[in-house]
């Protein structure tokens, strides 16, 4: 939504906007009361569903996050907590591309450069999983192909 605003205001800029143009608002209040919902139900289960998509990444592939020397599963759920924050915020302002632009792109360097894209496949994948067990069908219709993106864009090799 915020994307597509900034779009129109550049877009229409001393002129008035054409009915096509402004046709992504009446969508998007259509969709706004779920919007809402799926967002407080995902804030309020976020701590429950982060440790639940770690535990099954550790339990799939215990190397991943623990080795015998390094712990990195603070970091871990440091990361995963934040790209989770920007997914619920790109769900409720239905804006994906704002998601992908400011915060996946960055974070892909990141996961490249230290070559964790296997974690961020087998995370985001889990973490699919994981959110259909407490959203309802509508609720994940919205905010699973967020999940995917994530996953597409951070576990590709």
């Amino acid at each position: 939504m915020l994307s597509q605003m900034q779009r129109l205001s550049f877009n229409v800029e001393g002129r008035y906007a054409t009915d096509e143009e402004l046709r992504f608002i009446p969508e998007y209040l259509k969709t706004y009361e779920l919007r809402l919902q799926t967002y407080q139900k995902l804030q309020e289960i976020e701590g429950i569903v982060i440790q639940q998509v770690l535990d099954k990444v550790l339990a799939q592939a215990p190397n991943t996050i623990r080795t015998d020397t390094i712990d990195v599963s603070a970091n871990c759920k440091r990361d995963v907590t934040m790209i989770w924050r920007y997914s619920v915020a790109a769900l409720l302002m239905d804006d994906p591309d704002t998601l992908r632009e400011r915060c996946l792109l960055w974070f892909q360097t990141i996961v490249r450069a230290i070559n964790r894209q296997k974690v961020c496949y087998a995370t985001y994948t889990a973490m699919q999983d994981v959110v259909k067990q407490y959203l309802t069908p509508q609720q994940s219709s919205l905010f699973l192909p967020i999940l995917d993106l994530n996953r597409r864009l951070l576990g590709n090799d």
